[in-house]
């Protein structure tokens, strides 16, 4: 589905989307803060990339990390240029095999692969957090990796996404929802909020809010109030 026939499909969900949010209602606070190196180019972030990737859901992140001082990098299973949406092409600048050790691990909506599944099922207990942002949440699903946990994903999704994965505890009308070491966005601009909130986990609030100041860009969702 491209951009033009979801935004079509979803204006007769508005109503739906704009409801309160729904689901477990006793969410804990399992975002607790994160061990930071006084370099914070040490932290490295692997974005998993495909074919039709959305290019907000990385970009975004991207540059929250970028200029919060983080080393980003894009990985896919071949070094083969990928087309983004709307055409954009991409170099990966590593391989499933190459890329080095992510600390945060970032998937945004793509076509996805097998090979890129199980790549997010290797490394994500292995990175301090791991974040799904829009439809990315189902690649992050089908590794089994959020089954008992609590996640969000585009409300265009909702339903498919309960459907598709009934073990996971999905909760709708938030920006972004935390577990311990998985956490996930809801559509487009909400990867950045979820990516500040991974930088404030790292670096505090006062930090934060200075890079979102630089990012010229207003936070729409407060840490206290990322569980429902």
């Amino acid at each position: 589905m491209n951009r033009q026939e979801l935004l079509a499909a979803g204006s007769a969900g508005l109503l739906l989307a704009a409801a309160p949010s729904s689901g477990p209602a006793d969410i804990p606070n399992l975002g607790k803060p994160l061990i930071a190196p006084k370099d914070s180019s040490r932290i490295n972030v692997g974005i998993l990339i495909s074919d039709r990737a959305t290019v907000i859901d990385f970009a975004g992140p991207w540059e929250v990390f970028q200029d919060g001082g983080f080393t980003p990098f894009t990985v896919a299973k071949t070094l083969d240029p990928v087309s983004a949406t709307a055409g954009l092409t991409i170099v990966p600048n590593y391989t499933f095999e190459t890329a080095p050790h992510a600390h945060v691990v970032v998937v945004g909506a793509q076509k996805g692969t097998p090979e890129g599944v199980a790549w997010l099922r290797d490394v994500s207990p292995k990175a301090d957090v791991a974040m799904s942002v829009c439809t990315g949440a189902f690649q992050m699903g089908r590794t089994g990796l959020l089954d008992g946990l609590y996640a969000t994903t585009h409300h265009l999704f909702y339903d498919k996404f309960a459907a598709e994965f009934p073990k996971v505890k999905l909760v709708r009308g938030k920006r972004f929802v935390e577990n311990a070491q998985i956490s996930s966005a809801g559509g487009l601009t909400s990867g950045m909020d979820l990516a500040l909130r991974v930088y404030e986990r790292y670096y505090g609030a006062a930090q934060t809010q200075q890079l979102a100041y630089y990012l010229e860009y207003k936070r729409t969702q407060r840490p206290d109030l990322a569980q429902a």
